[in-house]
């Protein structure tokens, strides 16, 4: 919503500034200058990202558009779920969790939260640890080294089309001059003939350098940020399943391991400890 809300702002306040100085609008509009930005800079994409990355840029611009998943109620309701498969884990053993890591859209438990179940990323990192602690074997530092590699990789997987859009940010001034340099080529064949047009085609050259300009810093740009920030939010996510996971495994009481949990929670959307304790308890 606020990226959105952003746009409007800095495509706003450019337009109107423009006009203030009574500037023509459709002086602007010069469609043949976007065509050669615009299809330049999705070109350079496709040369230099595989078919997955061009989906993940996609998928992220969606995501950019929407509200944050990681929300504190999104929080409380995963400290809470921890806690009732970790205290059933505790009360009837590792091997009763079988049957609700082996299909959790299935499991009682799990599959009463919606949007843990739909998260299929967190649900394979969450069942598929469970599963390594349930066939023993395995040491809770090597499970632990295990998932910070785990982590590592998709952090670097989640970054790779926010860098590709960041790159094609970067270049989006330079394929503005170049969009300036063709109107300049055209200008200079129309020497000799009116003023006025000669004029106007100027104008138009010096909008491909201005809409480069404009759409690496004034929108590509910090939509690439705001990718970043969401990889971020979702790495931290995993961080408590992560931490909450290792605690308990290595002897800690399930209540106590959620409240190691809550401490990894990023503290803007942190939820207290009487807020999590009642959720749990009850």
């Amino acid at each position: 919503m606020f990226s959105i809300i952003g746009i409007v702002v800095v495509f706003g306040c450019i337009v109107a500034g423009y006009l203030m100085e009574h500037g023509n609008i459709k002086v602007l509009l010069q469609p043949a200058e976007l065509i050669i930005i615009g299809g330049s800079a999705l070109g350079t994409v496709l040369i230099s990202n595989p078919i997955h990355t061009l989906k993940q840029i996609a998928s992220g611009l969606i995501a950019v558009f929407g509200s944050s998943k990681f929300g504190e109620s999104r929080y409380v309701d995963t400290l809470k779920m921890m806690y009732e498969l970790l205290q059933k884990a505790r009360k009837e053993g590792l091997v009763a969790l079988e049957t609700d890591i082996e299909e959790p859209d299935k499991s009682a438990l799990l599959s009463k939260y919606k949007d843990f179940v739909k998260d299929h990323h967190a649900v394979h990192f969450v069942c598929d640890t469970l599963r390594m602690a349930v066939s023993g074997g395995v040491e809770v530092f090597d499970l632990d080294q295990m998932l910070d590699a785990d982590m590592e990789v998709h952090h670097h997987e989640a970054n790779e089309p926010v860098a590709a859009l960041s790159t094609m940010a970067d270049s989006l001034p330079g394929l503005g001059i170049v969009a300036a340099v063709l109107g300049v080529v055209i200008t200079m064949g129309a020497i000799g003939g009116p003023p006025e047009e000669i004029g106007h085609k100027v104008a138009a050259a010096l909008v491909g350098t201005f809409l480069g300009i404009l759409l690496c810093y004034g929108l590509f740009g910090p939509l690439a940020a705001r990718m970043g920030k969401i990889g971020e939010e979702e790495h931290a996510y995993m961080m408590v399943l992560r931490v909450t996971m290792i605690a308990f495994l290595k002897g800690v009481a399930p209540i106590m391991a959620v409240e190691i949990g809550r401490r990894t929670v990023p503290g803007h959307v942190r939820p207290s400890f009487k807020k999590v304790e009642e959720a749990c308890r009850g």
